[in-house]
């Protein structure tokens, strides 16, 4: 941590993910100075950014691309990948933090900052979030700039700004993404899993947009009974709990990450969703039925989208 704490400005950016997470950075930090920002990726993928780059709410952004070994020193690393791909990117993430690095993951849940932890040393982590709602086709991707509420991050078990969080501040100032210090993240980690578990999931199964939680006493109390093995698992392990939160329903047919990846036929984060609530419930000794339930029943839904139950 003592290396992290001397770090009071930073110059150089590395994004290792270019999905809708990390479209809304490279939107936001567009007008930083050259050289300042990087996309990492190897490959045929690397090749294909530096080749269409994204096009962004209508705009084609093309960035550098770097290779991990290209990248490997940068002042700040955000990790916007998908959960499933996390662990075949712990050696690039490796190679790319150096003493000074601090790193960021965007992802959904409450163990991606762990597993990074574990291969890198958790000196080097921030742990934080993302509250954005964007819809994604390839590298086409648009998101409502106005609504978009950005990152939130802290540092675990420390509850004042620290050098290097006061240097991510000062960087984010510089450009339009929004980017809020909680005191306690921990906290906010775990109020937006629950959000996403129990919003998210119940209406992948049905297949139906936000509005159900509103207009199906059903779909409520799936909700709530989701809701309540998250906090009930987020006590055990001492954060703070809230009461169930109902889904601010502007568009009665939005659909959430989930939903959106079945009807889009690829696989699902749910093994970061439910998946990671079984093993927290099975290591604190608190049942988690309903998460089991929905774990089995979106793994059902992904084995349809592949194919598995084609009869014909």
């Amino acid at each position: 941590m003592e290396a992290m704490e001397k770090k009071t400005e930073i110059r150089t950016v590395g994004i290792m993910g270019a999905g809708a997470v990390g479209a809304y950075f490279l939107w936001g930090m567009r007008n930083l100075p050259c050289g300042t920002l990087c996309l990492i990726a190897r490959g045929e993928r690397k090749e294909r950014l530096q080749k269409e780059g994204m096009i962004i709410n209508g705009e084609r952004f093309l960035y550098p691309v770097k290779t991990p070994e290209e990248a490997a020193g940068v002042d700040l690393l955000l990790i916007t990948t998908k959960y499933g791909a996390l662990p075949g990117l712990l050696e690039d993430i490796k190679t790319v933090v150096k003493p000074q690095t601090a790193v960021l993951s965007l992802l959904n849940g409450v163990d991606s900052e762990e597993i990074i932890g574990e291969a890198i040393g958790e000196e080097h982590m921030l742990y934080s979030l993302m509250r954005i709602s964007s819809e994604r086709n390839g590298n086409i991707i648009f998101f409502d700039p106005k609504e978009t509420r950005g990152m939130w991050f802290g540092e675990k078990g420390i509850h004042q700004i620290t050098p290097r969080a006061q240097a991510v501040l000062d960087l984010f100032a510089q450009t339009d993404c929004r980017c809020t210090w909680k005191e306690d993240i921990m906290a906010e980690l775990w109020y937006k899993y629950a959000i996403n578990i129990s919003h998210n999931l119940p209406q992948a199964v049905l297949g139906v947009g936000l509005g159900c939680y509103e207009d199906s006493e059903h779909m409520s109390f799936l909700a709530r009974k989701l809701w309540g093995e998250v906090m009930a698992v987020a006590d055990a392990r001492g954060i703070a709990t809230r009461d169930y939160t109902p889904p601010c329903c502007s568009r009665k047919n939005a659909h959430l990450s989930t939903l959106q990846d079945l009807l889009a036929k690829r696989h699902t984060e749910i093994d970061m969703f439910a998946g990671a609530m079984i093993r927290m419930g099975k290591e604190a000794g608190i049942p988690v039925p309903y998460c089991e339930y929905t774990f089995h029943a979106i793994k059902a839904l992904e084995e349809k989208n592949d194919g598995k139950f084609d009869y014909s």
